[in-house]
């Protein structure tokens, strides 16, 4: 009997293994075809790490290999876990979902718009609170304000208020807006005496003792991923001292992180969805991705062959990463690239379809 366990689970074993062969060698052939410099991709339930690889160039100008310790540009995946971050604090009691804005900031209604008088915290933050979208296209001109990251945040959080509240899409409930995460930043900024980059230092960094890092990777003086923009129909290599204009929405996209770390983070949700207090209750996992329906608190909520995932993509030109978690099966998919373009896109949803079908089923 013991020798047929044994057997059983070598054999089970050694299927896994061919498997993420199968895996790593159909996701290089999807990036060489896509030009992809690199790609890195994982699967993970809440306590195992299934598969993951990684392969490519750090730019196509260097010959510096792919490694598990690369860093990616994540751009709106950093939603999340700037939500993650002030759920930390609604779990301490220092604010409510349903806090108002102007409850913390009675001194700048004077100034704003009635129609954003009743916005709160949660609305904030699924992108129901009709804030501007601040998405880069068709934006309105943002002055020239001065100060430190968060002093300037907080101004340009007052100019949002001045403006026009964006039209609700007939085909969705929510208006996608960046700055709509910057005044949520500036909420529990104000609750706890801290800005959002010492915020995200302590629970990613001090607490949950993850390596997360803001805007590009270092790799001027260290070898380490560029990101890559789409000029001229070819991609060029951005050095991480580019001058990058965020228009003070940092809070919505501007961390970067390596795969191996990024993977925790998903796994404490996979956890927390599963019912599993950790760093924050079950319960406000649960609200977090499945509390507002179309866009929650930093993933969208979408439904694929009677399964429901929580899913988000980021980007900021460079880069492009997403992240998938199928809530009934407790599965995690991530993929990072060093690249964005349409061939980088297509080339990433022919490997999440992949990985998906293969293990979800």
């Amino acid at each position: 009997m013991m020798k047929f366990k044994l057997a059983f689970l070598f054999f089970c074993g050694l299927s896994t293994f061919m498997s993420a062969q199968k895996h790593a060698q159909y996701a290089d052939s999807i990036r060489v075809a896509n030009g992809i410099p690199e790609m890195s991709y994982a699967v993970v339930t809440g306590d195992k790490t299934l598969e993951i690889n990684t392969s490519g160039l750090h730019s196509v100008s260097l010959t510096d290999p792919a490694t598990l310790n690369d860093r990616f540009h994540i751009g709106s995946n950093t939603k999340a876990m700037t939500a993650f971050m002030i759920a930390r604090y609604v779990d301490k009691g220092k604010l409510k979902w349903t806090t108002q804005f102007f409850d913390v900031f009675p001194d700048l209604k004077k100034t704003s718009k009635p129609e954003y008088y009743d916005i709160t915290l949660e609305k904030l933050l699924s992108h129901q609170a009709r804030i501007q979208p601040f998405q880069g296209e068709n934006d309105p001109a943002v002055p020239n304000f001065t100060g430190t990251h968060q002093e300037k945040r907080d101004q340009f959080g007052k100019f949002v208020l001045t403006l026009d509240p964006a039209r609700i899409d007939s085909d969705h409930q929510y208006v996608y807006s960046n700055a709509g995460y910057t005044l949520a930043a500036m909420m529990v900024e104000k609750v706890t005496g801290m800005s959002w980059e010492k915020l995200i230092d302590t629970v990613f960094n001090k607490d949950l003792k993850l390596d997360v890092k803001l805007s590009w990777p270092e790799n001027l003086n260290s070898k380490d991923t560029w990101g890559h923009s789409f000029e001229n129909n070819k991609l060029s290599p951005v050095p991480s001292n580019t001058d990058y204009h965020l228009d003070y929405t940092e809070p919505a996209g501007d961390i970067n992180i390596k795969l191996t770390d990024y993977i925790k983070f998903i796994q404490l949700n996979i956890q927390g969805l599963q019912g599993h207090n950790n760093y924050l209750k079950a319960s406000t996992y649960n609200f977090i991705h499945k509390g507002i329906e179309g866009y929650s608190l930093g993933w969208f909520n979408s439904y694929e062959n009677n399964q429901d995932f929580s899913t988000h993509s980021g980007t900021a030109g460079t880069y492009y990463t997403i992240a998938s978690l199928d809530r009934k099966k407790g599965i995690g998919y991530i993929i990072f690239t060093n690249s964005f373009n349409e061939d980088t896109v297509n080339g990433v949803r022919f490997l999440m379809r992949k990985l998906k079908k293969d293990y979800g089923g």
